[in-house]
């Protein structure tokens, strides 16, 4: 009893630190965004990392198959339609933008050799759909279709991900 009495004293001790931390600038800052609308999709591509050996044996041409997660985060509902972003139009863009990459030899379409891990493919696709978004206006309207940030989490496997956020 007098272990646990203990722990809590120090938890207690250290619990302003912790939010300390959660506000930090190094966190994104969708933390302060209350509004998210999330979709998923998929993607089958093959790619190497071009024999280089800090990859081992992916270094050679493998496939991989995606599990694409995205997430726009704002911090208000559009007037009217009390929505994110309508979660069709948003399907469309996410399949749209994966269709470029969608069965396809990565190593063919980023023709300078990039390393096409998945922290790098997360951010393309993000400034991918960023791109389309800001060429889009809303209901002819100069305002933009949305307003907040675009999180893409990219998934190797179950076990494996890795994801970018970013500004629209």
């Amino acid at each position: 009893m007098k272990a646990i009495s203990s722990i809590l004293r120090i938890c207690i001790a250290l619990s302003p630190f912790f939010y300390k931390v959660e506000s930090s600038p190094h966190f994104t800052s969708s933390v302060n965004l209350p509004y998210t609308l999330g979709i998923r999709d998929s993607i089958m591509i093959a790619h190497s990392f071009h024999d280089h050996p800090a990859f081992g044996p992916a270094g050679k041409l493998h496939g991989a198959t995606y599990t694409c997660d995205v997430e726009f985060i704002t911090d208000k509902l559009q007037d009217k339609v009390n929505w994110v972003l309508d979660i069709g139009y948003a399907s469309e863009l996410l399949s749209e933008v994966l269709s470029q990459y969608n069965m396809k030899n990565l190593d063919e379409v980023f023709k300078d050799g990039e390393f096409t891990t998945t922290e790098f493919m997360a951010r393309r696709i993000q400034m991918d759909l960023v791109e389309k978004l800001r060429q889009c206006k809303n209901n002819g309207s100069n305002s933009p279709m949305f307003q907040g940030r675009i999180r893409v989490k990219l998934y190797e496997s179950h076990k494996a991900w890795a994801s970018y956020e970013g500004e629209v």
